[in-house]
């Protein structure tokens, strides 16, 4: 498996992680494919949304592959009036990464992370490692560190 630039960035950091490969199935690109495909709870496994504030301009949300970014509670928690997830024909511009495929991790620039509060519940979680079809297994208090990132509950859970 060929290291991605967020595993390199963990290594650098000497942070442990685990990477699990699987395979993309470019119709279905959801949290909950890539959690029967490795094998992980739905929601130990987190997604990467990207939105942007009315005041901060774009912001980064992982949350539970089973939830939805409230985005109320995410404007209240980044410090905007409002917040609007980004239209995906943005997101590799603004990231570097494809949809399916975007790491909290390495990312163009280094925006403003915020992590719902429910990954402290889990020893480890998965995120995507920066490619469709493959994520990271890292505990949640070692993704903090790497991205600054800042806990708060934002989600809606289905």
């Amino acid at each position: 498996m060929k290291k991605t630039n967020a595993a390199r960035i963990l290594d650098k950091y000497k942070i442990i992680y685990e990477l699990r490969e699987y395979e993309v199935d470019k119709t279905d690109l959801s949290a909950e494919n890539a959690a029967l495909k490795v094998g992980i709870p739905l929601e130990q496994v987190f997604k990467t949304l990207v939105a942007r504030g009315d005041k901060t301009g774009v912001i980064i949300a992982c949350v539970p592959g089973g939830a939805e970014l409230n985005l109320k509670k995410a404007a209240s928690i980044s410090g905007n009036k409002k917040v609007e997830l980004v239209p995906l024909k943005e997101v590799q511009q603004l990231t570097g990464y494809i949809r399916g495929g975007v790491s909290p991790i390495g990312m163009k620039k280094n925006y403003p992370t915020y992590i719902d509060s429910s990954a402290l519940q889990f020893p480890n979680i998965m995120i995507s490692a920066g490619v469709r079809g493959c994520q990271i297994l890292i505990n949640p208090n070692d993704l903090l560190k790497v991205v600054a990132g800042t806990i708060g509950e934002f989600t809606d859970i289905d």
